[in-house]
């Protein structure tokens, strides 16, 4: 059976990503096959710098379209390294749209090196919903637990008002559709306590009313909730549930990271393209200075995206 071409877009250079793709390329060769897109001189520059030998060969390489290359700077916030890993992501998607590849997978870029770019994308989800005019779904997770985000890259005093009754419905029905096999989901409230009954706000009424609409829709009852943050992600209820819908970024995926840091991915659903990546940043901090770098989250990244069909 042929291996599946898996499109990867390399992040920002003076971050981790480029060491992650040059230590992971053979471990993943061995069940997908990477193409990167990055120009042989920066993997060079990444590969001086690492004093290491390059396991991945120029075959593998196909390069966005643009003359404008960045000089690795090792941890340096650089609007031209921002700009290039846009370029890298975008022709990853091109690659997919244009069935050379069958799936992306994206390694960390930095969202103020993209603003001083002059992207005005909050990240690759924001991005990939313009691209392809979709309301894409941020999950993240692993094979323990996944959190679908119902609102993301948003400031936390906008959450509120994103929150009505046929939004949520729709977003649940979108995720249900995305995810066929997927078993209960906790959906969690979005008050503490989810409101006490309309004490501490309505929103959590309007969530109840699209939970109702939504398990109404599909004829079962797939959708739980609304469920206390607080108290939703208990051992208890971790073994009942592998899903969980949070209203906003930080109070579902605090528990995720807890538990799960090195391991989680970031999948994008409801797209008509395939696409994952790993669920960290580009560490500067360890950027080009010989620390430990965990792989693991790409290649979880990999492996979720060569087990699904896209």
């Amino acid at each position: 059976m042929q291996k599946k071409r898996i499109a990867i877009s390399i992040g920002d250079v003076n971050g981790i990503g480029l060491e992650i793709a040059l230590r992971a390329h053979t471990l993943i060769s061995q069940y997908a096959t990477p193409i990167y897109c990055v120009h042989d001189e920066i993997l060079t520059q990444a590969i001086n710098l690492l004093k290491m030998s390059n396991p991945i060969p120029k075959s593998s390489l196909h390069a966005p379209q643009t003359k404008n290359l960045p000089t690795i700077t090792a941890g340096a916030l650089d609007p031209i390294s921002g700009a290039y890993s846009y370029e890298s992501f975008s022709h990853a998607c091109d690659l997919v749209d244009s069935k050379e590849c069958q799936a992306v997978l994206t390694l960390p870029i930095h969202k103020l090196a993209w603003k001083q770019a002059g992207i005005h994308y909050i990240g690759h989800t924001d991005a990939l919903k313009a691209r392809y005019g979709s309301e894409g779904i941020m999950m993240l997770g692993c094979q323990e637990m996944f959190v679908a985000l119902f609102s993301d890259h948003v400031a936390l005093r906008k959450v509120s008002d994103l929150i009505d009754t046929q939004t949520l419905k729709t977003f649940l029905l979108n995720l249900a559709t995305s995810l066929p096999n997927m078993q209960e989901c906790a959906v969690l409230g979005l008050n503490p306590h989810c409101g006490d009954g309309g004490i501490m706000g309505n929103e959590d009424t309007l969530i109840t009313q699209a939970i109702t609409q939504a398990n109404q829709a599909l004829n079962k009852t797939l959708f739980i909730g609304p469920m206390p943050p607080d108290s939703a992600f208990s051992p208890y209820n971790r073994a009942r549930f592998k899903y969980y819908v949070s209203m906003y970024h930080d109070v579902g995926l605090a528990p995720l990271k807890a538990l799960y840091f090195d391991q989680s991915i970031n999948v994008t659903l409801n797209l008509p393209i395939l696409r994952a990546s790993v669920d960290h940043g580009v560490a500067y901090d360890k950027a080009y200075r010989f620390q430990e770098i965990h792989l693991q989250s790409y290649i979880n990244a990999c492996k979720y995206l060569v087990g699904h069909n896209g």
